[in-house]
């Protein structure tokens, strides 16, 4: 990975998006999906943009570059138009981590992947250019800027992912898959009528999303499946857990919690939490990771996590 090219090309992109954003008079991330269409040849605009295209259309990008550039972008939108916390970006550092747990566990040379929230795209990008595996990745998101920004990406970077407009709680016709993963949105859903059809559904208030996310993507596994969620520290402990852990006890295994540095997030630390739906009467494998950047911490873990988790 070049990363004085990598700067380089990211200095015409945003040079680019930010031209784009005067000229059409919109917001940062709308003149970002602009940008990457008009790189695609989709849209046409004169002057500098061409140009800084053609400029990084002759760099010849890798995919892991190109992903590297795009969280460049990402982050600089981060600073002069913020999401909400729902919508950050998922570091890869986490990604890399669900990478491993993946190729460990799934030992077949495919691997069917559905993501629930896919956001931005970058846990899914994460996926689609290091997975040593054939990946079939379809990602569920009901925002349609997020869902935008995913898709331009993907067909930038060339990878092969298929980004679907839809509520995630709500079921939808799809083929079982083997994995599923998440970025958990945390908070609570709206639609009473809807989360009644639940276990974890709460009769007394709004039930969380976040529970209903993991019960429904239950539906979509394998009976060989498992799913990788990162979701709050608490969340077998805070309210409305004895429904959640309830339908846990039911219907699946909790296989691992890997505890994350509360650094890497603002507010509420997190944790990334291995549901297997395969039963198994093992011990729940709890690892305290505290550097997601030492090498040496990494590959502790990882040692450790091959020795005690069998799904």
């Amino acid at each position: 990975m070049d990363i004085e090219k990598i700067e380089k090309a990211f200095g015409l992109v945003l040079e680019n998006i930010m031209g784009i954003q005067a000229e059409l008079m919109t917001d940062f991330y709308d003149a970002f999906v602009e940008q990457n269409a008009a790189y695609l040849g989709a849209l046409e605009f004169a002057g500098i943009t061409k140009v800084n295209n053609d400029k990084v259309r002759s760099m010849h990008l890798t995919k892991s570059e190109w992903q590297k550039l795009f969280q460049f972008v990402l982050l600089q939108g981060s600073r002069v138009a913020p999401m909400q916390a729902n919508h950050s970006l998922t570091p890869d550092s986490i990604g890399f981590i669900f990478n491993f747990i993946i190729e460990e566990l799934h030992k077949d040379r495919k691997v069917r992947v559905l993501e629930f929230g896919s956001g931005t795209g970058n846990l899914a990008e994460t996926l689609l250019v290091y997975l040593q595996k054939e990946l079939d990745y379809v990602g569920f998101e009901a925002d349609d800027l997020l869902l935008d920004l995913a898709a331009s990406m993907s067909e930038v970077m060339g990878t092969d992912a298929s980004f679907m407009q839809v509520d995630a709680v709500k079921p939808q016709p799809l083929e079982p898959v083997d994995v599923v993963i998440s970025d958990l949105p945390v908070g609570y859903y709206p639609d009473d009528k809807t989360a009644s059809h639940f276990q974890v559904h709460d009769k007394s208030e709004h039930t969380y999303v976040h529970h209903l996310m993991m019960e429904q993507s239950f539906k979509y596994l394998k009976e060989t499946g498992f799913a990788l969620f990162l979701a709050p520290d608490n969340l077998l402990t805070s309210a409305q857990s004895e429904l959640l852990k309830g339908w846990i006890k039911e219907n699946a295994h909790v296989a691992a919690v890997i505890t994350l540095p509360s650094s890497l997030f603002k507010g509420a630390g997190k944790s990334i939490y291995l549901l297997s739906k395969n039963q198994r009467n093992t011990p729940t494998f709890v690892y305290p990771l505290t550097d997601l950047a030492d090498p040496s911490v990494l590959q502790e873990f990882m040692s450790e996590f091959v020795k005690n988790v069998k799904i």
